[in-house]
């Protein structure tokens, strides 16, 4: 008797039903500027946290590379002698090899073959098309691209994780 009583109690003090409705109308509205600020915050912060990640590699490594507008550090160890600077619409060719900033190599022209491409026009990486204009034929160098202008948000579903900057090694023809 005194269990039947008590579970009574509990159920006459746990206060109204609150009923559907009164939960919809009762939820805020979504402000959609605040949602757009909020993913602008975050965005920010993931791009300031892989700069820093780029800029610790450079600091590391004790290499001098110029730092582009668009985020893109290059660093020419063997430049050429006579190239001509790369513009937009030439055909260039190049071995490359990309690794993550860890040092794992992901892909090489050893194993794929030499790159040939239009800059400005193929469908590779954007930082690819961007970095290379800062370099002449017969250069050798080296491109730290974030992933924004690499793999993005998703990797490249093979070898390259999301969000993850990535190192060229590249030798120009």
């Amino acid at each position: 008797m005194f269990g039947s009583l008590f579970f009574l109690l509990l159920c006459f003090c746990k206060g109204p039903a609150i009923k559907e409705e009164d939960k919809i109308k009762t939820q805020k509205p979504i402000n959609e500027e605040e949602l757009k600020n909020q993913f602008v915050r975050a965005n920010k912060q993931l791009v300031q946290k892989e700069s820093d990640e780029m800029d610790y590699y450079v600091k590391t490594h004790k290499m001098p590379f110029v730092r582009t507008t668009s985020g893109i550090r290059y660093y020419v160890y063997k430049p050429s002698a006579h190239g001509d600077s790369i513009k937009d619409k030439e055909e260039i060719v190049m071995n490359f090899k990309v690794s993550l900033l860890d040092g794992t190599e992901c892909y090489s022209s050893k194993t794929e073959g030499k790159k040939t491409f239009i800059v400005g026009n193929e469908d590779i990486e954007s930082g690819i098309h961007r970095g290379v204009k800062y370099l002449k034929h017969g250069d050798k160098a080296l491109l730290l691209i974030p992933s924004h202008l690499a793999h993005g948000l998703l990797g490249d579903f093979k070898k390259i994780p999301p969000q993850m900057p990535i190192i060229y090694d590249v030798e120009i023809y």
